[in-house]
């Protein structure tokens, strides 16, 4: 595998910031990897990082490079501070660039598959909420969409009153119920044959479990059938190491 830590200028941000990418690498005497890269470009996992983390968080606290050997697929890791991945109410325009500037840039500087079925998205806590909403929002580009210990129903009233610090920074002061950052109503409003795959996944002490099966119950008012993955686990890096290997196994992966 290939690992790149680069800094680049956006536009929709105004400023550089900065993207983690893995990228498989055919190789035979690397001592403990397969060497495994598709013929052509590879297979895009969109990985994201949580509140308190950055770009970097996924492949120092878990094996993710290792993960992504195996199965031969890209890991894209963007820096979006404490975003929620919106355009921020009173901030940067981080869901325009993660949405639509990134995957642009990044298709211009490494060799990776644009194609619906090899493109997918994962996040833990803040990143399982952006996870979701780019495959409840953006279903055509994705074919997978997974959620580790999500804040999946940021539209609770307990939310924007335990956490106005960062809340009122990224959402603004008004209700988002009902609206495109409340993931509860994208389920709702979902066509579910045009989605993509969706997982959730989150354990059973974490402080986030109740939002997991608020979302469960939304998508099953619609018909929108989601994987889950439930049992022990607190909001912790061993449970995400495990877990996103889970992710991999299950994503839909075009071999070769």
């Amino acid at each position: 595998m290939a690992y790149a830590h680069t800094s680049l200028f956006s536009e929709s941000l105004g400023m550089s910031t900065s993207v983690a990418v893995i990228l498989p690498q055919r190789t035979s005497t690397q001592i403990g990897m397969s060497g495994n890269a598709p013929v052509g470009d590879p297979p895009v996992l969109y990985l994201l990082h949580g509140l308190s983390d950055d770009e970097t968080a996924w492949t120092r606290r878990t094996s993710i490079e290792r993960y992504a050997d195996d199965a031969g697929i890209a890991v894209v890791m963007p820096r979006v501070e404490r975003s929620f991945y919106q355009d921020m109410a009173h901030g940067e325009r981080y869901w325009t660039y993660v949405s639509q500037e990134l995957p642009a840039v990044l298709h211009q500087l490494f060799r990776l598959s644009d194609r619906r079925e090899d493109t997918f998205v994962a996040g833990l806590s803040m990143g399982g909420y952006g996870a979701m909403r780019l495959g409840l929002a953006q279903p055509e580009r994705f074919a997978a969409a997974a959620s580790l210990s999500g804040a999946l129903d940021m539209a609770h009233p307990l939310v924007r009153h335990e956490r106005q610090d960062f809340y009122d920074l990224a959402f603004g002061e008004d209700d988002i119920t009902g609206g495109d950052a409340d993931l509860l109503a994208l389920v709702r409003r979902a066509d579910p044959a045009s989605l993509p795959a969706l997982m959730v996944a989150c354990g059973s002490e974490d402080d986030l479990w109740p939002m997991q099966h608020s979302f469960l119950a939304a998508a099953g008012e619609s018909g929108v059938e989601v994987t889950t993955s439930f049992g022990p686990g607190a909001h912790e890096w061993g449970y995400w190491d495990a877990r996103i290997r889970d992710v991999i196994d299950w994503l839909p992966i075009r071999r070769s």
